[in-house]
């Protein structure tokens, strides 16, 4: 399977429309509205957009650590000076496998897609994880009926 599959999943919503929009924050903004968004949309980072490309990754990790250098002066600084920036990204056409493997090598929790320098989507490792179970556990409940029927 492929992340492709994963953002397909995560854009269906439970009244069946699609959501495509991914949240996303510009490296102006303050430590403030950010944690202010990831406290409300319930999320633990988005990436950061300048002129549409993806510059950085902005997580609750970034927030602990401006804290402990700035104390409470670090929600006015600004998103682009605490930002992660050495972001690892992946295609639509990566495997689920795959993206699992960069995520635990590299110890993070957050992934842009990227397709054709374009942020077409945005994956965390519980997303990935929840895939694995659910295909683990389709594939059980498929075995199950081939070997009761037998």
């Amino acid at each position: 399977m492929t992340i492709a599959t994963i953002l397909e999943t995560k854009r269906r919503t439970g009244d069946g429309t699609r959501a495509d929009m991914v949240l996303s924050l510009h490296p102006d903004a303050s430590v403030a509205d950010a944690v202010a968004m990831l406290a409300e949309q319930r999320i633990g980072a988005a990436p950061v957009l300048d002129d549409g490309r993806v510059v950085g990754i902005f997580s609750e990790r970034d927030v602990i650590h401006c804290l402990q250098a700035k104390g409470a002066g670090a929600l006015t600084q600004r998103i682009g000076d605490v930002m992660t920036r050495a972001v690892k990204s992946v295609a639509p056409t990566e495997s689920v496998i795959g993206a699992l493997s960069l995520m635990t090598q590299r110890r993070i929790r957050h992934l842009p897609v990227i397709d054709h320098d374009q942020l077409v989507g945005f994956v965390s490792i519980g997303d990935l994880v929840k895939f694995r179970i659910d295909r683990i556990e389709a594939d059980a409940a498929a075995m199950r009926a081939y070997i009761q029927s037998a």
